[in-house]
């Protein structure tokens, strides 16, 4: 039989991040909910869009703004054949280094064009604005050739400034383990937590590593160790978060299993958490089989055993 391949899986990180704004984004910011493009004029005399909050060339902060005009040319582009989510068009399009009348210094964005060929530098441009404008970069929905292009429409009335904006953050990718990593969940599959042992230090590493960051060679030889440990290290997480599964207070620990070198972390319920210590002697609580996978999730938690704490001459090599 073949040995199997590594695991993969999709995995996805995503939040919103919240930015207040200075006064100089503030007034970019302000003048794209009212339909208006805002440049800054810089200390060489240029004008610049978006407007930097600060001159590179003399520290100063951008305190000048100028409106421009919604219609530019085309300086440079890229053309992006397959859109992913989250870019300004579904289909393809171009991104190009805009230069606005009455700018110096190009603004990247969106040129809606239906092929490759129908794009080139020098090409006039005009923006198309939301419908709905809200004070984002977004309000410039994209581009579009001057020929043919409807008029720009009426500045939106004045509305709130906007001082702050809330920018989402999604990033999606495919985690492929190394076949040590791989070894170690399909373990986890079958009620097993493996490690690996470096051939001259003999350090236990668990989760494996591949090689011994000591020693540098290969750890090739597999060891299967029991899931009760103590606690080497552990912190009171008292600070809610978005996507948090557990209502805080509770805690977050290192465990080093019997027979391992190094600790990992995990979950430590059935416990006040002030009646957490260092050296506490604890088992992992696993979830019933019939919802085990290839994943560390098979351990719910570890919880203590009410044996005596570990001595700290006997771990205080591990932290």
């Amino acid at each position: 039989m073949g040995t199997p391949g590594t695991l993969h899986a999709p995995l996805q990180v995503e939040f919103d991040y919240t930015r207040s704004l200075g006064p100089t984004l503030t007034g970019f910011m302000t003048g794209l909910k009212r339909r208006q493009i805002l440049g800054g004029v810089l200390s060489d005399g240029t004008v610049a869009v978006p407007p930097p909050e600060y001159d590179a060339v003399s520290f100063d902060p951008i305190t000048e703004l100028v409106p421009v005009s919604s219609d530019g040319v085309v300086q440079s582009w890229a053309w992006v054949p397959e859109p992913v989510e989250g870019q300004p068009l579904d289909r393809p399009f171009a991104f190009a280094q805009i230069v606005l009348d009455g700018a110096d210094r190009p603004l990247l964005h969106a040129v809606s064009v239906d092929s490759a060929d129908q794009i080139e530098t020098g090409m006039r441009v005009r923006a198309r604005w939301a419908d709905e404008t809200v004070g984002a970069i977004t309000d410039i929905r994209w581009f579009e050739p001057l020929d043919g292009a409807p008029e720009a429409p009426p500045p939106a009335p004045d509305g709130e400034p906007v001082t702050g904006i809330i920018s989402p953050v999604k990033l999606a990718y495919d985690f492929a383990a190394s076949p040590e990593e791989s070894a170690f969940f399909r373990g986890l599959a079958e009620g097993k937590i493996l490690g690996q042992r470096c051939p001259v230090c003999e350090k236990v590493y668990v989760p494996p590593r591949g090689a011994c960051p000591v020693d540098g060679v290969p750890t090739t030889t597999e060891v299967e160790v029991p899931d009760s440990g103590i606690v080497t290290t552990f912190c009171i997480v008292n600070v809610p978060f978005l996507g948090q599964r557990i209502t805080p207070p509770y805690v977050s620990a290192y465990m080093l299993l019997d027979g391992a070198d190094i600790a990992f972390l995990h979950l430590l319920l059935g416990v006040d958490p002030a009646d957490v210590r260092m050296g506490m002697r604890v088992k992992a609580v696993w979830k019933p089989r019939d919802e085990w996978g290839t994943s560390i999730e098979n351990i719910s938690h570890f919880e203590p055993t009410g044996e005596p704490d570990a001595d700290y001459e006997s771990f205080k090599v591990h932290l």
